[in-house]
């Protein structure tokens, strides 16, 4: 991806409030993305671990197609903040390893339950949004938001389609749920 701007030379604020036209500086736009980072490698390993928890073959595909997109976005936003000259995050969050727990202990508990690993997978596709939601609202240069966009235009895809299987799951039996949406 071509960058607007120099990436050797650091995004510096104007005097003006970021509504009225200014952009934030660059070691804010590092910070952001890589808090984005840490959101993406959250949903890569989540939905690594909603794969592993599940019986079913078109929910461990689609769960494994998603943990392979979020550690592609992972990538780019890794790119970015190198070429802002910053230090890329590596790995998730705290609360995002916590998430993942529950996912395992959830499935433990309920057998496997695809209706609970989806409402999992939701939980965690809501904090997504959130994240990319904030990031957005941030004066970013114009390449950098380009790209947070076409992410989050992604996660709310995957919010969409996971609640749709959430939903076609509940109250239903594992292959009645399967066979329904998958």
């Amino acid at each position: 991806m071509i960058n607007d701007y120099e990436a050797t030379e650091p995004i510096t604020t104007d005097a003006r409030p970021v509504e009225t036209g200014g952009t934030i500086d660059n070691d804010d736009v590092i910070s952001c993305l890589n808090g984005l980072i840490e959101t993406c490698k959250d949903g890569q390993n989540g939905f690594r671990t909603a794969a592993e928890g599940t019986k079913s073959s078109g929910l461990r595909s689609f769960f494994a197609e998603c943990s392979t997109q979020r550690a592609q976005f992972a990538g780019e936003l890794q790119g970015l903040v190198n070429s802002l000259g910053g230090d890329a995050e590596n790995s998730g969050s705290l609360s995002g390893a916590l998430h993942r727990g529950w996912i395992d202990i959830k499935a433990a508990i309920t057998g496997e339950d695809d209706h609970a690993i989806l409402a999992e997978c939701e939980r965690g596709e809501d904090s997504a949004k959130a994240n990319y939601k904030e990031a957005l609202e941030k004066a970013l240069p114009a390449n950098v938001r380009d790209i947070i966009q076409t992410q989050q235009a992604a996660v709310l895809e995957t919010h969409s389609r996971v609640k749709a299987m959430r939903d076609a799951a509940k109250g239903t039996n594992s292959s009645a749920a399967r066979t329904g949406v998958l």
